[in-house]
């Protein structure tokens, strides 16, 4: 929490952010330019993600690629041992069973729904938005925010039907927008966030689904640069490229209450150390309530 100045009064700032820890989990990878497998996150790449949280000080901070329950009670762990204080979270469990969504707050929850079977249709078989919704309410002096949390299909390629997984992501971002639109069906008296990496460029399909359905406008992509006016995001490694693919959609009402109308992408030095991604942040002008 940190105080923003407004009139001749300090106030209270909501630092959010969304973060992809990059496998956080044990997975198969690249250590020292040795292939293993089934290998935990080294160390240095573990470390290199709490520098970046540190340095971010968010009071509520959304991942994805996180591993179950133990590894987010360890980086909370760790995190406090270093003297920053998270101590609410949460993971949700999907489909996916290596890779998750998850937070970590120093606020509690109000209300936490775990959205693990939202389905889709692909090619005429059920299916389920694979790495599900997480929906987390915290009460505010503005009343409820709601961050729906999310990541989309990857670009990998699974079927030959759906080069780089493009219809399953645009079926997933249809559902998400049409769960958002459930909760709120009056979007813009709402106060909410979509957030986490939606595996798309900005002008997309699965992108351009979440921002609205027909003319109902649910939210906004909260426009947002590092220090050097820089948008990307994420740095795929084997085609050396640069991309934004991590968001932050804000619902009209919650507009007024960024602090400098857009947001921040973390840049500082050893950023991308501990992960491909880089983290996205807002500051709200919220406090939590009493």
């Amino acid at each position: 929490m940190v105080l923003w100045l407004t009139g001749l009064t300090l106030a209270r700032a909501l630092t959010i952010a969304t973060y992809n820890v990059e496998n956080y989990n044990i997975a198969d990878r690249m250590v020292d330019n040795v292939y293993r497998q089934a290998y935990p996150k080294p160390e240095d790449e573990k470390a290199a993600v709490r520098r970046v949280i540190k340095s971010v000080a968010p009071d509520i901070i959304v991942m994805q690629e996180m591993g179950g329950p133990p590894f987010l009670e360890e980086l909370q762990r760790d995190l406090a041992k270093e003297g920053v204080s998270l101590p609410h979270g949460t993971v949700l469990e999907g489909a996916d069973a290596d890779r998750h969504v998850a937070v970590l707050a120093r606020l509690p929850f109000k209300d936490v729904r775990r959205h693990i079977a939202l389905p889709i249709t692909l090619f005429g078989q059920r299916e389920v938005v694979k790495r599900g919704v997480l929906e987390l309410t915290f009460a505010t002096s503005e009343g409820d925010l709601t961050l729906f949390v999310v990541h989309l299909k990857s670009r990998r390629t699974e079927r030959k039907d759906d080069p780089e997984g493009a219809i399953q992501r645009e079926l997933e971002a249809e559902a998400v927008r049409d769960l958002v639109l459930s909760r709120f069906p009056d979007p813009a008296k709402a106060k909410f966030i979509i957030c986490g990496d939606f595996n798309d460029t900005r002008m997309s399909k699965p992108v351009r689904s979440l921002l609205a359905r027909g003319k109902t406008t649910v939210g906004e992509l909260l426009r947002a640069v590092d220090s050097r006016g820089e948008a990307w995001t994420h740095y795929y490694r084997r085609e050396d490229t640069y991309s934004r693919i991590d968001y932050l959609v804000v619902s009209e009402s919650l507009k007024p209450f960024i602090i400098g109308g857009r947001g921040h992408i973390f840049d500082a030095p050893g950023g991308t150390e501990g992960s491909d991604h880089r983290a996205v942040y807002a500051k709200l002008k919220l406090d939590p309530a009493k």
